[in-house]
């Protein structure tokens, strides 16, 4: 099965051409923060992430170009995995983790279906300075030090990853929308997933849109033109082949599947758009004792 998603996944990203003639221009910018504090209010297992892209292309106009290349999203990720406990970790519990990536997706649409290829290069470990950031974070705000889970953190590493997702949307009224599903990983971890998400309401209709890697929550990375009230429902479910932040050598036993529950609120203005939403997340490892739910928070302004 691994050996298939990586073989797949590297068949669809080999006729990848990003040479477009014409001169770019950057069409928008997403980003997206997630942290258990802002959910059950704990500080464990998936406690944060943050992405931030780019999107080049020739031009928007609120479809997605047929062609592979035309839309460039340039991407940069943090996140932190971490035990339930950073002072006392248990031996039965997930190491911390720090990783940065660095990635490159295309997004194009072909006969009603938004597609987007994908690779990034994940780096873990001390290299990353993340458990540094933390502790640095942490004694501002007068929580509790990484270091000692972050002495036993996941070791230095690059990972090549890519990814493929594909999204078919239909309206199911004329305020409501449907969009299902498939996303393949091969990497830092390799999974197949398949889910969907309903939206209610018009904001977000006719924008890029990009899917959180931690909750799954969609996001824009240009604006529509839609102002007012958007609410989001969606699930997935993963088939999980492997994951480095799990190792297979390590001392908990990584689940073979993986749930995810989100929902969350659009408003938009004429210069000003704030997204929040929740995202139950179930155990990511047959030691965990709990699923949890984090909390998602995008805020985008236009001068």
């Amino acid at each position: 099965m691994k050996f298939v998603i990586r073989a797949a996944l590297v068949l669809a990203l080999f006729p990848f051409n990003a040479g477009v003639a014409q001169e770019r221009q950057t069409l928008g910018y997403g980003s997206i923060f997630s942290n258990d504090r802002l959910g059950d209010g704990k500080d464990r297992w998936r406690s944060g992430s943050y992405s931030f892209s780019k999107v080049t292309g020739r031009s928007w106009d609120g479809v997605l170009p047929s062609a592979m290349g035309e839309i460039l999203e340039y991407r940069l990720r943090a996140e932190i995995f971490a035990p339930e406990s950073l002072t006392n970790p248990s031996p039965q519990d997930r190491r911390y983790a720090g990783a940065l990536s660095f990635g490159l997706h295309t997004h194009f649409g072909r006969g009603g279906t938004e597609i987007s290829y994908g690779a990034d290069l994940v780096v873990t470990g001390s290299q990353t300075g993340i458990a540094s950031f933390q502790d640095t974070i942490h004694d501002w705000i007068d929580e509790p030090s990484p270091d000692t889970a972050a002495d036993n953190q996941i070791g230095n590493a690059i990972y090549p990853t890519i990814s493929m997702q594909a999204a078919r949307p239909f309206h199911i009224s004329q305020r409501a929308r449907m969009r299902p599903f498939i996303e393949a990983q091969a990497g830092v971890e390799t999974f197949l997933r398949i889910g969907g998400d309903l939206v209610i309401g018009n904001v977000g209709a006719g924008e890029l849109t990009l899917r959180d890697v931690t909750t799954g929550h969609l996001y824009g990375a240009t604006y529509g033109g839609n102002e007012g009230v958007s609410m989001v429902l969606g699930a997935d479910t993963a088939l999980m082949v492997d994951s480095r932040y799990l190792p297979s050598h390590g001392n908990v036993d990584m689940s073979t599947s993986r749930t995810r529950l989100r929902a969350g609120m659009h408003w938009e203005a004429a210069r000003i758009g704030i997204f929040y939403g929740l995202t139950w997340l179930s155990e990511e490892f047959d030691e965990q004792s709990q699923g949890q739910t984090l909390g998602t928070l995008n805020l985008r302004y236009r001068f």
